[in-house]
């Protein structure tokens, strides 16, 4: 697709989310679900009660931990709010979170991430009525806290909220952060939460599939989070295989949601969307090489999923043509390589 078809189907969809005149950012709620993660939680709250701003109130969930992390939490006095609960998972720890803060921005904060201590000055910037978050980039740091990566997500060039509706309509994703590194708009929280079960147990999925679609996602092009790597973390693929089905079941959800709030729910629509979609397609690959059994997105097979690669090339979204090519080249290989050589594509993008 052209430049100029894109930018025309993205003016086309979004002409109904008309941007009202701005309003200041008041008070910014942190909201921490902690889980066990007391080696790691008193760096988050550290930099939460670091983040340079009038009023920021930090509130932590514990769900149940069986650590250190209470005794690691009541260190902070009354600095903090803490609410203790029996374990539920992240969803209804950060449901109570929620519901306990008052903030008119609201950072959802992993208990093993960091903010650095301007986000919300540069967020405040951007903040006006009719954004439902802003999202930053984030940079990888591993178990002490080092840099490992560049920023993520990376940008050719920055998205208008117009086209990551398109985009997440015709493909079912968008160039998003994970949970930490959004910061929602209360007005719409209040929308969605109390979170229900339909995208599963974590918090940032309804959220980031709702986002585009009952306001604008506003981005900045710079790396305002710290994501830890340390093996334990909820999101990494490489710890068992059939994390790669529960993604894809995941995906699915998201995308029915999405498609539900853009007034097509429509699951013949659902799943064209996700077989167009390039990250999912990579997960697809792997899910049907490791996993095998009946698969997460009915019909697919090694061929269905040769096919998407192949037209893939051609999908919308933010890639270049030779990253499209790669991805294309990559699911391939993938699919009809020796095992040895999977396990080295999958441990190389999905570390």
């Amino acid at each position: 697709m052209t430049k100029q078809a894109d930018d025309a189907r993205d003016g086309a969809f979004g002409e109904s989310f008309a941007v009202p005149s701005s309003t200041p950012m008041s008070t910014l709620s942190i909201v921490i679900p902690n889980f066990n993660y007391g080696a790691f939680v008193s760096d988050s709250v550290r930099s939460a009660l670091a983040v340079d701003w009038p009023d920021v109130e930090v509130i932590v969930v514990d769900d149940g931990s069986t650590d250190n992390s209470l005794e690691v939490l009541r260190s902070f006095g009354d600095r903090i709010t803490v609410i203790s609960q029996e374990n539920a998972g992240p969803r209804v720890a950060c449901n109570r979170g929620f519901a306990a803060s008052r903030g008119d921005a609201v950072i959802f904060l992993d208990s093993d991430d960091v903010l650095e201590p301007t986000i919300a000055r540069d967020v405040a910037v951007e903040w006006r009525v009719g954004v439902s978050k802003v999202q930053v980039q984030m940079c990888r740091i591993d178990r002490d806290g080092r840099a490992i990566s560049r920023p993520f997500p990376a940008y050719r060039r920055v998205p208008s909220p117009e086209q990551i509706r398109y985009w997440i309509r015709a493909t079912s994703a968008y160039p998003t952060p994970p949970g930490s590194g959004n910061v929602y708009a209360r007005s719409f929280l209040e929308r969605l939460f109390p979170l229900d079960d339909r995208c599963g147990d974590a918090t940032d999925s309804a959220c980031l599939a709702a986002a585009p679609f009952l306001g604008d996602v506003v981005t900045i092009p710079r790396a305002l989070v710290r994501y830890r790597v340390h093996g334990g973390n909820r999101s990494s693929l490489l710890a068992s295989p059939d994390r790669f089905r529960r993604q894809i079941e995941r995906a699915h959800q998201r995308q029915g949601l999405a498609m539900e709030l853009a007034g097509d729910a429509c699951e013949d629509e659902v799943i064209a969307a996700l077989r167009r979609g390039r990250h999912l397609l990579q997960m697809r690959v792997a899910e049907r090489r490791l996993c095998g059994g009946e698969a997460p997105i009915p019909g697919d097979s090694r061929l269905r999923i040769a096919w998407d690669a192949v037209r893939s090339v051609a999908a919308p979204g933010p890639e270049s043509l030779l990253q499209r090519l790669a991805v294309s080249a990559w699911c391939l290989a993938g699919l009809f390589g020796p095992q040895l050589v999977l396990q080295r594509l999958v441990t190389w993008r999905f570390t």
